[in-house]
């Protein structure tokens, strides 16, 4: 199998929305799938947030996530920026939730047990499926997240820190070069 799709602005939108029509968790399921578009994370790591991770005592949404060495797939702590439109889409989420207990998990299945790694990518590839993307998988919000922000022209070393890459070349392989990168690329010499 080849790599994960890398979705379109509107393959995202038509996910988003097909989520919000059929999901019985909507707003749990754009959560978590925006996590890996916006955020660029694992889903692993996504799975794997509490709410104590996502708001601070004073219940105010963190800009940014710490995520500790087990939380991660390289056993190495991460720090994940938040981008506004992700802090606004978590709190619709949180408003929407059971009241939430700080140190527990911040997304449960609907049995109310947390999602592991696995749960967690078969039910994003189902989100993905239903709304008939072929070739997305739960890797594509990652891969596209990098994707598009080397083609907006962030270097490579600001890319694989962001993605908790240890090696440039691992961040290398998630990008998708496209006609519309190179075209701006030549562009730049004018």
């Amino acid at each position: 199998m080849g790599q994960a799709k890398t979705l379109t602005k509107a393959e995202l939108k038509r996910v988003i929305d097909v989520t919000k029509a059929c999901s019985r968790y909507p707003q749990r399921d754009v959560t978590m799938l925006l996590f890996t578009h916006w955020c660029g994370m694992r889903i692993g790591e996504v799975a794997a947030l509490r709410v104590s991770d996502v708001i601070d005592v004073n219940n105010t949404i963190r800009a940014e996530i710490k995520l500790n060495a087990e939380q991660t797939k390289g056993n190495a702590a991460r720090v994940v920026f938040v981008p506004e439109r992700m802090r606004k889409e978590l709190k619709r989420y949180l408003q929407c939730a059971t009241t939430p207990v700080h140190n527990d998990y911040l997304f449960h299945t609907q049995k109310a047990k947390r999602f592991s790694a696995n749960t967690a990518t078969q039910h994003l590839q189902r989100l993905y499926e239903r709304a008939g993307i072929d070739g997305a998988t739960s890797h594509s919000g990652r891969r596209t997240f990098i994707t598009e922000l080397a083609a907006k022209g962030v270097s490579v070393r600001v890319l694989a820190a962001l993605a908790g890459h240890r090696s440039i070349q691992t961040t290398q392989r998630y990008i998708d070069v496209n006609d519309d990168m190179m075209r701006n690329a030549v562009e730049l010499l004018g």
